[in-house]
């Protein structure tokens, strides 16, 4: 069935009424996005991947959470629930797959040792410039929820609310979990010892 043509008109979409078969439905099911995540591969990857590796700091994590990203957006082309399958789309697919890998971390830390909760300060007015390579290392070093935490908030740029819908905690949990991460960190980066 071919469609007709359709031009715009300012304020209406406007559709030849010469044939009534040729009218495209207003409802349409969401169109299938295969084909695209197909032409998107070879863009994607390097994209995603970059994404996570510089995030989670191991190349082995970086690829596996790739490989789910793009397993996770197959799934969302069966069941026809992505509407416009881009870069952008996966690359907050793989935010969300970094996460879910950082909980599974934190869980398993959990396991194995008990969380100590540290006195939170009010105000942290630690504003030194930071060696990036340095702080990196330290990064690595904390434990998941911190590193989760600090990336969202300080390397993705996210909101103190949107970081608490990513990890799934409120935002007065979050918050606290920023001071002490950031507490941890400085202790980490000053030569403290790793107290995360």
């Amino acid at each position: 069935m071919a469609l007709a043509a359709t031009k715009r008109v300012p304020g209406r979409w406007s559709t030849p009424s010469t044939n009534d078969d040729q009218v495209v439905s207003e409802h349409q099911p969401v169109a299938d996005q295969g084909a695209t995540l197909l032409a998107l591969y070879d863009r994607a990857v390097p994209e995603v991947y970059g994404y996570l590796l510089p995030r989670c700091g191991s190349v082995i994590v970086a690829e596996e959470l790739t490989a789910e990203t793009f397993l996770a957006a197959v799934a969302a082309v069966k069941r026809r629930t992505v509407r416009q399958m881009t870069v952008a789309w996966l690359v907050g697919v793989a935010r969300h797959k970094l996460v879910d890998h950082w909980r599974r971390m934190g869980r398993e830390e959990r396991n194995l040792r008990l969380i100590h909760d540290e006195s939170v300060p009010e105000e942290d007015p630690w504003d030194e410039r930071l060696d990036a390579a340095r702080a990196r290392a330290v990064l690595d070093r904390l434990g998941p929820h911190h590193r989760a935490a600090l990336t969202l908030r300080y390397l993705d740029g996210l909101s103190v609310p949107e970081v608490a819908d990513h990890l799934g905690r409120g935002v007065h949990a979050t918050e606290a979990l920023l001071v002490r991460a950031r507490i941890a960190f400085r202790r980490a980066y000053e030569g403290g010892g790793d107290d995360a």
